[in-house]
């Protein structure tokens, strides 16, 4: 439910410039939730969804209802592997950014100024990701779509 919910809020990027591929899959059998590639940069985004519940993110945790959660981690590692996967297959270096999209939280509260995850609302990630600075020279985020849509990438 939370994927399809951001999946959607994330097709509306292509017509800002916006590449999206949307559950990845890795030979493992695991996927990526989604895969974007625009303007301002690579994104790995994992949705979550947290149904009435109030989620804090700090520059290194994420509680839901004051609980801790292993959401950074596992973006910032997926997110490793995909620069170095998408890196390998496009013979260039390719910076990935860990997202997490928070889908149907009551609230969503985030501390620090740099935080190392970018952490959005599911509502917000358009109006975010579309005012990040650009970051790719022209051309190049169609050349990582390229790479990224074949499934051999994955393999």
């Amino acid at each position: 439910m939370g994927e399809q919910v951001t999946g959607r809020k994330l097709d509306r990027l292509k017509r800002h410039g916006w590449f999206i591929l949307h559950a990845v899959q890795w030979a493992s059998g695991a996927d990526i939730d989604h895969l974007i590639i625009g303007p301002a940069g690579v994104f790995t985004i994992n949705s979550k969804r947290h149904k009435r519940k109030t989620v804090w993110y700090g520059d290194r945790a994420i509680t839901v209802n004051g609980s801790s959660t292993q959401h950074i981690g596992i973006s910032q590692a997926e997110a490793r592997r995909v620069a170095r996967v998408l890196s390998q297959a496009c013979r260039f270096p390719v910076p990935v950014r860990p997202a997490i999209s928070v889908v149907h939280a009551a609230k969503v509260t985030v501390k620090g100024a740099a935080p190392p995850v970018l952490v959005l609302p599911a509502e917000d990630l358009g109006r975010v990701l579309t005012g990040l600075s650009p970051v790719l020279p022209p051309g190049q985020a169609a050349r990582i779509y390229e790479v990224a849509r074949d499934p051999r990438t994955w393999a």
